[in-house]
């Protein structure tokens, strides 16, 4: 879920104090970009829809995310090479882009987000009548 906000609300500083805290982990993202926007693609293993916080505050882009990771009953983990379960990322976006229409959507920890460019910035062909 995309939520537009201003960070200056008092939760929103306590939801930054509290991520800014624990250790996390930045992501890997892929971002591509064609005539229609801007594709970012983030791989986010573990984080479901559920734990999964995107935020835009003017044109600052932040993606928040927790990992759930499911130890079997009965067993112990005795060593982790990953000890962060906590992922934070965060991007400053061109103001030709529409951030009200982004599209988010999580599968098997991958994040896809689709940010169209505003319709006046697109590139369009310009007929040319005879005359």
């Amino acid at each position: 879920m995309v939520q537009k906000t201003n960070l200056k609300t008092a939760e929103s500083r306590n939801l930054r104090a509290r991520s800014e805290e624990e250790p996390s982990l930045i992501p890997p993202v892929d971002i591509c970009e064609d005539a229609e926007g801007i594709t970012l693609i983030a791989d986010m293993p573990g984080v479901s829809r559920e734990r999964l916080n995107i935020q835009i505050d003017g044109d600052n882009l932040l993606l928040d995310g927790a990992a759930a990771i499911d130890m079997p009953e009965g067993m112990e983990a005795l060593f982790a090479e990953v000890r962060a379960t906590h992922f934070r990322r965060s991007f400053t976006l061109s103001r030709e882009l529409e951030t009200e229409k982004i599209n988010a959507q999580v599968k098997n920890g991958v994040l896809t987000l689709k940010i169209p460019k505003r319709a006046e910035l697109k590139p369009r062909k310009i007929e040319v009548n005879v005359g």
